[in-house]
């Protein structure tokens, strides 16, 4: 396809740039034709990142006076856990809750279980077992 020679350069120019970006993201393209559209596997967009960076930025505001460093560093803890808690759709006071009365007499091997993402899988097993019991 060309555009007539009577067409401003700019505008040849911007279509360029369109048909370079598309070509650039047709492997992606292709994933979200294939897969997008007919089964939600691959969303349109970002959302769920983009209320995330939203958190973290608000967050950003409000970590001006956290004290010092250490103060910090626990607060950009705890808000990746409540992070990943909302993801997961845990509640994150009762993940938290459950994770600091528990944390002292677990053992450093099994720390990992803590993660919310394996916890609320533990979580699922157990009730499930409750419910065959």
């Amino acid at each position: 396809m060309t555009l007539p020679d009577s067409s401003p350069p700019e505008s040849r120019l911007r279509i360029g740039h369109t048909i370079g970006y598309a070509l650039r993201q047709w492997r992606e393209l292709n994933v979200f034709a294939a897969n997008g559209p007919n089964n939600g596997s691959v969303p349109i967009d970002n959302n769920i990142s983009e209320r995330e960076m939203k958190r973290i930025a608000l967050n950003r505001k409000n970590s001006l006076f956290v004290g010092n460093e250490r103060g910090g560093q626990t607060a950009a803890v705890l808000s990746t856990l409540t992070s990943t808690c909302r993801r997961h759709g845990i509640d994150p006071q009762v993940y938290l809750t459950q994770l600091l009365t528990n944390l002292t007499s677990t053992p450093v091997s099994q720390l990992d279980d803590w993660l919310p993402d394996r916890w609320i899988k533990l979580q699922q097993r157990r009730n499930e077992a409750t419910a065959v019991a």
